[in-house]
């Protein structure tokens, strides 16, 4: 896999929206329309990221509060397009590296739903920990449900860091 991560642009909307509204994605993955997506990219709030293998984009994330004060970030939105081929694992792991490299958050966190097993394994894989339910907090399809949520702080991406790959103290 020849993969990189970049920062999406408005081109990058069609593929985004249309990720978003994939098969199967309806019962488990948000969606806004095309005015929503625009207000978010440009309101300094959020980031958006489309993970691309060699020249075909795989899938792309949303996060929210981008570099924020409080040091806290969260993974508003992700989505490959074709699920269980490993792909999700690998544009999330890549997503943390660069909030934690990036930005100053202590705190990257995710929401889904409890009988998401699939995301569960793959947030697990990449170094999120399950911290609980947050009962009625996604308002989703007109009802409120649970979500789960996890979360990484930068101590523990740190350690899971490979070696060679850490700065050295300055």
């Amino acid at each position: 896999m020849d993969f990189q991560l970049l920062r999406a642009t408005e081109t990058d909307l069609p593929f985004i929206m249309a990720t978003e509204r994939g098969e199967g994605y309806d019962a488990v993955v948000g969606r806004w329309d095309e005015a929503r997506h625009r207000e978010a990219m440009v309101d300094g709030s959020h980031a958006y990221f489309v993970g691309v293998d060699g020249s075909a984009p795989i899938g792309f994330a949303i996060l929210r509060q981008w570099a924020s004060a409080e040091r806290v970030t969260l993974v508003k939105r992700i989505a490959v397009v074709v699920p269980g081929q490993g792909h999700g694992r690998v544009l999330l792991a890549a997503v943390i590296d660069r909030v934690f490299v990036e930005t100053d958050a202590y705190r990257l966190c995710i929401g889904l739903f409890p009988d998401n097993h699939r995301a569960r394994r793959a947030y697990e894989a990449v170094g999120f920990t399950a911290e609980g339910i947050a009962r009625g907090s996604a308002f989703f399809h007109g009802v409120h449900r649970d979500e789960l949520i996890m979360a990484q702080l930068r101590p523990e991406w740190e350690q899971r860091r490979p070696q060679a790959s850490k700065a050295s103290p300055g």
